[in-house]
């Protein structure tokens, strides 16, 4: 049988198939020259479909070192791809979770110093949150963004949130200080999961916790809103229904605890990073 044709298009990925490889990660990015030998090319022609990806942002070049690696949006796309997985498997564990509360519930994601909501579950109140789908709101003043940078480590969490920015805050802000935070991140990291009483706007409580990937780390947070007078009493309950909710959600996106793993030293567990 003849050999089919090979399209452009295809060629580009053998390319990209290459920088994804092995060699390619462990040295940081290849050559023109080793780029054409592994995937079996002229090496003029290489260089010519190199230069294009890389104007697409595909693929970039090393200044110092000229070697190639994958581009910026190759990474911009595979992020959105896995958050539309995310939530896409998070839908049924929303509304599990709606229907154990009987309030409205959010899946959220960091973006910079803000918390993003991908996705929402309303409640059957009638009283009840609504339209934060595509909503942006600071990280500092929320318990979702707080349970987002729960893993981080203190150097980062310093440098990401500079004093300057605890300047100004609303008078009901628990958390006015780097101090503040990191000591309340220890509390996170102990049971599992953050409250907000009456910070992010008055007269609403919250809780969130943390949605880890495979590798332990913390993607999302799942977050629950309610009027104070109907939830207050019941927040640190709340708070251990929706951690539950929220392990759930992460052993189905491939995380195993210590106690999945037959209690393996150095495994994750709930309340830690892995």
């Amino acid at each position: 049988m003849a050999a089919r044709p090979t399209s452009g298009l295809r060629r580009d990925a053998d390319l990209l198939d290459v920088l994804a490889g092995q060699e390619a990660r462990m040295r940081g990015g290849l050559g023109v020259t080793r780029i054409a030998e592994l995937a079996g090319r002229e090496k003029s022609q290489v260089s010519r479909a190199l230069a294009s990806l890389a104007e697409e942002g595909l693929v970039e070049r090393d200044p110092e070192t000229q070697a190639y690696r994958i581009g910026w949006r190759l990474y911009a796309l595979a992020a959105r791809t896995g958050e539309a997985r995310l939530a896409y498997v998070s839908a049924p564990f929303l509304r599990r979770l709606v229907a154990q509360l009987y309030e409205t519930v959010h899946l959220c994601v960091l973006r910079g110093n803000g918390v993003l909501t991908l996705v929402s579950e309303s409640s059957p109140h009638a009283f009840r949150s609504l339209g934060w789908e595509g909503v942006m709101v600071p990280a500092l003043h929320t318990s979702a963004g707080r349970v987002l940078v729960s893993d981080w480590e203190k150097p980062v969490l310093r440098a990401w949130f500079p004093e300057e920015q605890f300047a100004d805050l609303p008078p009901g802000q628990r958390i006015r200080s780097i101090d503040d935070l990191l000591k309340e991140i220890r509390t996170i990291r102990a049971r599992g999961y953050a409250t907000a009483d009456e910070e992010f706007e008055a007269g609403l409580v919250g809780v969130s916790a943390p949605v880890r990937d495979h590798r332990g780390r913390v993607i999302a947070a799942i977050n629950m809103g309610a009027p104070k007078g109907r939830m207050g009493q019941r927040l640190d309950a709340a708070g251990r229904t929706t951690a539950r909710c929220a392990l759930e959600l992460s052993r189905a996106l491939g995380y195993e605890t210590a106690a999945d793993l037959g209690g393996a030293p150095g495994a994750g567990t709930p309340g830690q990073s892995r």
